[in-house]
Order: structure tokens, then C-alpha cells, then sequence
């Protein structure tokens, strides 16, 4: 099974490592031009929504530190 990577940047966008599949709110696929590392907006401020063009330099600011989520209520 492929792995695929996500790692959240500071101050920045969503980077996506491996094979993936990008589709939009009705199904219709992404064509990534064989691309395996993507970086999705994380700041609203691309124009390539919802793909990252560097808009959020000096204008976002996010400290990507990793938590843990609460465990998944199953009787909800």
C-alpha cells in the first residue's frame, strides 16, 4: 500500500506527498500534470484555490505544532 504524507508548514500551505486523488465538490478530478507533491492553500489567500501560490507569505501566521484529537464518539 503507498503511503501518502501531509505535513502542515508554519505560516503556510498543506504539503501532500505521494499518490493522491484531488477531486472537487461534484467528483470531477484534479488534473495534477503528474505531479506527486502538491501543497493545498492553508491561509484563503491563494488564487489556485485550493492549491497553495505563495500568497501567504507575510500575511498568515500559523505555528504547525501537532496535537492530539480526542477519540472518535462512536454513539454520536
Amino acid at each position: 500500500m503507498a503511503t501518502t504524507k501531509i505535513t502542515v508548514k508554519n505560516n503556510g500551505p498543506l504539503r501532500v506527498e505521494g499518490e493522491i486523488e484531488v477531486v472537487d465538490k461534484d467528483g470531477t478530478p484534479y488534473h495534477l500534470g503528474g505531479r506527486n507533491v502538491i501543497s493545498f492553500c492553508g491561509c484563503g489567500l491563494s488564487e489556485k484555490k485550493p492549491f497553495c501560490d505563495g500568497s501567504h507569505k507575510g500575511g498568515f501566521v500559523h505555528d504547525a505544532v501537532a496535537f492530539d484529537l480526542p477519540p472518535v464518539d462512536i454513539n454520536t
